[in-house]
């Protein structure tokens, strides 16, 4: 069932077909690509040669229960925004740029989508931020083998706060593990009392993230 297929993506910075880098940005639940998008322009206002794809999600939700609940119960919203995902990541190959130039980042359930598709499709990227999310589906749930140095090469930088009221801790500390299982790098910024938002570190380490990217060979 397609349920995302054929949302808006707003594109920014570089045309992809000149670019160095891409970020793909995912917006949060009730959110909009113009809200991610503009968090991805901050991130490379010093950087001329990144592209940015923000898809829309279908009445502003890529899946319709928490991230905790059980996978089948955000069926079959969750597969359509793992293909739209999978979409982008396409078409910024086909123009040339590999995987290891594409950033899979969101915030909050964009966040846990960006996760998610990293884990279910591990390859060394260009990176990969998750801000106040975490991998879907309830705590413990087991995933699929995948070789212990997947994501070899592979940043995975996940912010949080210690009291997101959407965002376990545990659920952060148990997403950190399971990419450093896989041979990601992982940086993992616990914030006290920060609330369910994006701070200036966060910033800071997302501007990191797609310069490395661009600078890359």
């Amino acid at each position: 069932m397609k349920i995302h297929e054929g949302q808006h993506v707003l594109r920014g910075g570089t045309p992809l077909h000149t670019a160095r880098a891409a970020v793909i940005l995912l917006h949060g639940r009730g959110a909009s690509a113009e809200d991610i998008l503009s968090l991805g322009e901050q991130a490379i206002e010093d950087l001329p040669c990144v592209s940015l794809l923000a898809p829309q999600a279908s009445g502003s939700v890529w899946y319709p229960q928490r991230f905790l609940f059980p996978l089948e119960q955000n069926e079959p919203h969750l597969t359509s925004a793992l293909g739209v995902v999978a979409g982008l990541v396409r078409e910024v190959e086909s123009v040339g740029l590999p995987a290891a130039k594409v950033v899979l980042a969101g915030f909050s359930q964009g966040a846990c989508l960006a996760l998610e598709y990293a884990a279910r499709n591990p390859r060394a990227y260009g990176g990969v931020l998750g801000l106040s999310g975490a991998l879907i589906g309830p705590p413990g749930a087991p995933r699929g083998p995948q070789g212990a140095r997947a994501m070899a090469g592979t940043d995975v930088y996940l912010g949080c706060s210690d009291r997101d009221p959407h965002i376990p801790l545990s659920s952060v500390e148990e997403t950190a593990a399971y990419f450093h299982r896989i041979g990601a790098a992982v940086d993992k910024a616990i914030f006290p009392g920060m609330g369910h938002t994006v701070n200036a570190e966060e910033l800071a380490e997302f501007q990191s993230l797609v310069s490395a990217a661009a600078a890359s060979a």
